[in-house]
């Protein structure tokens, strides 16, 4: 009996005691709690480190290059044309007083001949009248109670004499300066625009014979904004140009001078005008690439050169803002004076100090003062990647 009450309690313990033990092991197998990192939310820059340097600014143009001088050849004296310059066509080079074209002169040697024996006729009677004249004068010396009359002395007549000489002068001027009409003479040294002659017309008074332009000298109309005027010393005057055009597969390079300002702004694109000179153009005394009349040329005129001036990309600026990092990590806004070039960049003449983190990548929302963390020391290059060479203005 006492062995089934044992058995009765003996039992439940034992159950008991399984379950504590089933419990501890449980609990040893249960994980404790993961520990989460802690999230810097602190937004991450690439910035700019700003480099001030003096900067000469150039001033971006365009134009046509086109002579200096264009002469329309036109005939002074009529006739056939009877001959012609070899080199009087399209394109052809010539010098200051060479022959192009002969007009037929017969008519003005005769005129000529004609003319000098009339003043050869005229001066022999102006000294007949002289000795005439003489003697006059000696009969009425011999009579002493009379004076005699100017028409007595024969003056009117040595007068007329006189002026028939003069006439006679002028006609043989007139008919040597028609016969020296007949050559059709280069003005300057040129290049032959046009001819509109050929051996046998007819050459009528008055009528065209052909065009030459000078090639001593060309000259780039040059539109300049207002804007950038004053960017350039005196307006632009005196200021250096580099003109480039594209020469088939070779792009070549020619110095010009501006001489002077058309003084009117265009009506129309509202544009300064500047002239640009370019020194013989078809490299006839150098051994440079020609450059013809008619080719379109990009220039860039040199204007001031800005000091301690920074470079900058112009993505990098809104509302003639930029963001920088400063000291504290913070952000701040810098309001600039600045020039926007054609290359991309801005040109910033004052707000930025050497030095200064400028931020090149982009914050979702910026607020001044918020803490930034600078993502590296790599900041990208400028467009312009060497500071110390001209800047492209661009006209707004």
């Amino acid at each position: 009996m006492l062995k089934k009450m044992n058995k009765r309690y003996v039992l439940p313990i034992v159950i008991i005691l399984i379950a504590i033990v089933a419990m501890e092991g449980l609990k040893s197998l249960k994980k404790p709690p993961e520990v989460k990192p802690v999230i810097d939310l602190t937004p991450k820059v690439k910035v700019h480190a700003i480099e001030l340097h003096d900067h000469a600014l150039q001033i971006p143009s365009y134009g046509e290059l086109t002579p200096k001088y264009q002469t329309n050849l036109i005939a002074q004296v009529e006739g056939i044309v009877i001959s012609l310059s070899p080199v009087f066509n399209k394109g052809g080079f010539v010098k200051a007083g060479e022959v192009l074209a002969l007009i037929d002169p017969s008519d003005y040697q005769t005129n000529l001949l004609e003319a000098e024996a009339n003043l050869a006729s005229a001066e022999a009677s102006l000294e007949e009248e002289k000795a005439q004249g003489k003697v006059a004068e000696a009969e009425w010396l011999q009579i002493e109670d009379l004076t005699p009359s100017e028409l007595a002395l024969r003056k009117p007549q040595l007068a007329r004499s006189a002026a028939q000489v003069k006439a006679a002068q002028a006609i043989v001027k007139r008919a040597k300066r028609n016969l020296e009409r007949t050559e059709i003479k280069a003005p300057y040294d040129a290049i032959i625009a046009s001819r509109k002659i050929s051996l046998g017309t007819f050459a009528s008074k008055g009528s065209e014979i052909g065009q030459v332009n000078s090639i001593a000298e060309g000259e780039v109309r040059l539109p300049i904004a207002n804007n950038q005027l004053s960017y350039l010393p005196n307006r632009g005057i005196n200021a250096q140009v580099k003109l480039t055009a594209n020469i088939g597969d070779e792009q070549i390079e020619w110095t010009a001078t501006v001489v002077r300002s058309e003084g009117i702004k265009d009506q129309s694109s509202r544009m300064h005008y500047l002239i640009a000179e370019v020194a013989d153009p078809y490299a006839l005394k150098s051994d440079l690439t020609p450059l013809e009349f008619g080719s379109y040329v990009e220039a860039d005129v040199t204007g001031l050169t800005l000091i301690d001036a920074a470079v900058i990309d112009s993505n990098w600026v809104s509302n003639n803002q930029v963001a920088v990092v400063d000291a504290n990590n913070q952000l701040v806004f810098k309001s600039l004076v600045t020039v926007h070039d054609a290359a991309g960049n801005s040109i910033v003449k004052s707000g930025l100090a050497e030095g200064d983190n400028v931020i090149t990548s982009s914050l979702q929302y910026p607020v001044p003062g918020m803490q930034l963390v600078i993502l590296n020391e790599n900041q990208p290059a400028i467009k312009e990647s060497n500071p110390e060479s001209a800047i492209a203005l661009q006209g707004e």
